[in-house]
């Protein structure tokens, strides 16, 4: 069974009261999809709910509003849906009119909804929160957790993704392993929170991210993502805000899918089969999924922008993965034991001819990566009565990546390199909710809770090497957080609602965290919300960050920037990690207009102005090195006509040191050393504006609907260095997010049939790279979608499902930027995309 929703609100007049003697409740409910709707009447009737997702997809609710019981309110939601409901142990429970008789008992599951940015069941929360659910991502041709994720417009592309290029800064974005992470504000993978019900999972590769292809598609009922300051919730990492990825709990019979789809210009063959099980029984179910993905390449000769500069250049990197998740659960009476598992098995490999004429057989090196993860997640939650729960969970998990670059030089391999980033995870966590006592609006609520995590990172880079790291980082934690309604409405609502919450954070090596969020909910009538937040948030240091060996390189002056020095002048290149780091802290708010008239049922627009400042950034402060004796901003990096003694002292400080400037090393041609070792120095403002619109509107009488939904974000962002450096512009600059993105859908359903339209803009930028910038234009995309579902309940047809779809249907090509190297990508690859017009067709069936 699927739990659709509690409230808490007035447990104890329920336990009080003889059965359902309760008294009536204000409803205004207006009438949408019924899932939701359930959802609001479980929030203010205080009732739990119980249903089977799968009866309710594609069923509308009627409205309810006024003082009823809450009998006569589900009985009014349920009016033409063809389902009815019965009160078992209290609950609601929800089954087709049709189905086979209600048993006399009937275990309820999962007692509530609780959602992502806040601890407590049922709470409202003050900051703007973006959903994406299973149905829209099928009705949008949208075919991996991945893509799902890509739609959302506050999710920038750079980050830990495949297909970020080598010239993008490893500050903006890296490619390791061909894992997908997501990226909110553009403030970095390690900066966003990913949760897997919850779950904290095992970082991926070498930033900290956290690996969302290793989902697959069919376990997952919804994205939630808060693209606000959420530390103060769930800790370290939630920078930028929170994603949780919510599985499904369980379903009853098998779904099978295969998709196929390929890139008209060529490249990106992809091939997808996938799996979901489930099964329902005497107080428990579960769900089992299995997905297998695979691509391949887009090479530089298969687009026209690229096949002349890039020729042997992998745009985007082959991948082949494996992917199966599990959630299960069993009730126990007054206890529930609930598991979720995750496993991930993917082979990449990117390609590139490191020679001017882009001729793999000359020089080539392929980059191959294996990576295997896995989660392991139990949980027990007791209801311990009074409307109070506790929770037990743990956590194990891994991420493993594996890599190599290997180097060919006429079809001969010259050289090797093998490395692994290996990171861990063990968590656990006790905590609990519920009511503490009466005020006139409602119960004022609480949520607490104490836990413990454990990470571990290995990077190996060969026996001896003195790049190697072999680190552990434990914090302890505790944590509380309170939803306090100050005024109730005349027709019984909550008015103004207030919400708190503080987190203390111990990291055992590094420094004690206090983060504080505080938010307010303002209702003066039914078809408006007010909503404001205020917060810290702070991110951890990662191991590469404070444990990577000091390198020196010396190169020829003119890799800096260097001009009418002497002949054989050298610069004397630092980068590397420092144990003293301190964690990055960010203070961030947010005000929010919910707009959602009765007067138009199935419509709602959310207005949000958000802002960040982020301190203690922790950078490597010279960004663009061909800049470093040039630009000014980068001065107090640079030392100049460096002394012997002093470079003496540098080297010996050095784990390694590498000499490409092809001359014997002579201190006397050192003109300069230029420190690029990681700092607590930068501070970043981040502000802008989030919009979302949904409509959704039934057309006359018949079953056809339409619904549009249009989601923006406007961005600014700037960025100073170190202290003494001026303040620079971040968004809207080459490899980092642009001022706009949106993504518009248009969609028409009738019956079995389902037609939907998509437009996609990414801003353009500027790239300031060199003396001259260059405006790089945006890209806009349109996506074609048609959904058939058969029509027929028994025989071969039955549960059959077709989506045919086409993206960038009028083959939109990203703008070109300037190369310094042949195996750079010739546009912005961080904001970009190589695949052109892409067209799928997939094809379901229900057993």
């Amino acid at each position: 069974m699927t739990r659709l929703g509690i409230s808490a609100f007035a447990v104890c007049a329920v336990l009080a009261s003889p059965a359902w003697a309760e008294p009536l409740r204000s409803y205004d409910i207006a009438a949408q999809d019924l899932a939701p709707a359930l959802e609001a009447f479980a929030a203010t009737s205080g009732r739990e709910v119980v249903a089977n997702s799968d009866i309710l997809v594609g069923k509308r609710s009627s409205a309810v509003r006024g003082s009823l019981s809450a009998e006569a309110a589900v009985e009014r939601l349920l009016v033409q849906t063809g389902l009815r409901w019965r009160v078992v142990d209290g609950a609601f429970v929800i089954r087709p009119a049709g189905a086979a008789p209600f048993p006399e008992t009937e275990t309820v599951g999962d007692p509530g909804i609780v959602v992502t940015g806040t601890r407590i069941r049922g709470a409202a929360i003050a900051s703007p929160k973006v959903t994406v659910d299973l149905e829209t991502v099928r009705d949008q041709g949208l075919a991996t957790t991945t893509e799902a994720a890509q739609s959302i417009p506050q999710n920038f592309g750079g980050g830990q993704n495949p297909g970020v290029g080598f010239a993008v800064p490893a500050a903006s974005g890296v490619n390791v392993g061909g894992g997908t992470s997501l990226n909110l504000r553009g403030l970095g993978s390690d900066a966003t929170l990913t949760l897997l019900n919850g779950h904290r999972l095992a970082y991926s590769a070498s930033r900290q991210s956290i690996d969302l292809s290793a989902i697959p598609v069919g376990i997952v009922e919804r994205i939630e993502v808060v693209a606000d300051g959420a530390s103060a919730i769930y800790g370290s990492d939630a920078v930028a805000g929170v994603a949780n990825i919510i599985l499904r709990r369980d379903m009853q019979g098998l779904v099978t899918t295969a998709r196929l789809g390929g890139s008209t210009d060529g490249g990106n063959d992809q091939q997808t089969y996938s799996a979901s099980a489930g099964l329902r029984w005497g107080g428990g179910g579960g769900i089992v999924a299995y997905e297998y993905g695979s691509n391949t390449p887009v090479v530089g000769r298969q687009r026209d922008y690229t096949a002349t500069v890039a020729r042997g250049l992998d745009l985007l990197p082959e991948t082949r993965r494996h992917n199966a998740a599990l959630s299960v659960h069993q009730d126990l009476g007054w206890l529930t034991a609930s598991l979720d598992a995750l496993y991930n098995n993917r082979r990449s490999l990117q390609i590139y001819a490191a020679n001017a004429t882009g001729n793999r057989a000359l020089l080539r090196v392929e980059l191959p990566s294996r990576t295997e993860s896995f989660l392991i997640a139990p949980t027990l939650r007791a209801e311990l009565g009074g409307g109070w729960r506790a929770e037990l969970t743990g956590g194990y998990g891994e991420d493993k990546v594996r890599y190599q670059s290997n180097v060919f030089s006429g079809g001969v391999q010259t050289s090797a390199l093998v490395g692994c980033y290996c990171n861990d995870l063990k968590t656990v966590e006790l905590s609990g909710d519920g009511p503490l006592f009466e005020l006139p609006a409602g119960p004022v609520r609480l949520a607490a809770g104490v836990g413990h995590r454990d990470v571990g990172f290995v990077s190996f880079r060969g026996v001896g090497s003195p790049q190697n790291i072999a680190e552990r980082q434990s914090s302890a934690y505790a944590f509380g957080e309170a939803s306090v309604p100050l005024l109730a409405r005349r027709d019984g609502a909550v008015a103004v609602r207030a919400t708190g919450a503080l987190r203390y954070e111990r990291y055992a090596d590094i420094v004690d965290v206090v983060t504080p969020k505080l938010g307010l909910v303002v209702s003066p009538i039914p078809d408006f919300d007010l909503k404001a937040s205020w917060g810290k948030s702070f991110r951890a240091p990662t191991f590469l960050q404070r444990y990577s060996a000091l390198v020196a390189v010396l190169q020829p002056a003119a890799s800096f920037g260097g001009s009418g020095l002497p002949a054989g002048s050298a610069v004397l290149g630092l980068t590397g990690g420092r144990e003293d780091l301190k964690p990055e802290r960010a203070r961030s708010w947010s005000v929010t207009a919910d707009i959602h008239p009765r007067a138009l049922d199935g419509a709602r627009l959310e207005l949000s102005y958000f802002d960040i400042r982020y301190t203690d950034r922790i950078v490597a402060p010279v960004v663009f090195s061909r800049q470093a004796l040039t630009n000014p901003i980068y001065a107090d990096q640079v030392t100049r006509s460096p002394s012997a003694a002093l470079l003496t002292q540098v080297l010996a400080n050095a784990a390694q040191f590498f000499n490409v400037t092809g001359a014997t090393y002579d201190p006397a041609k050192v003109v300069a050393i230029v420190d690029n070792t990681n700092v607590n120095a930068a501070s970043q403002h981040i502000h802008g504006i989030d919009g979302a619109l949904t409509i959704s509107r039934a057309v006359g009488d018949g079953p056809a609907r339409i619904t549009a939904t249009l989601n923006a974000s406007y961005l600014e962002s700037s960025q100073k260095l170190t202290s003494v450096q001026p303040v620079t512009q971040l968004a809207g600059l080459v490899f980092n997010p642009p001022h706009f993105r949106a993504r518009g859908v248009l969609g028409w359903s009738e019956g079995p049939f389902a037609l939907t339209g998509a437009v996609n803009r990414i801003g353009g930028v500027t790239d300031p790279r060199f003396a001259t910038p260059i405006k790089v234009r945006g890209m806009t995309t349109y996506d074609l979608t048609a959904r058939i579902r058969s029509t027929q309940t028994s025989g071969l047809l039955a549960g059959i499902e077709l989506v045919l779809t086409g993206q960038n249907l009028f083959n939109q090509t990203p703008g070109r930027i300037a190369q310094t190297v042949t195996y750079d990508h010739p546009y912005d690859s961080a904001n970009y995309s190589p695949v052109g017009r892409f067209v799928s067709v997939s094809l379901s069936k229900k057993w």
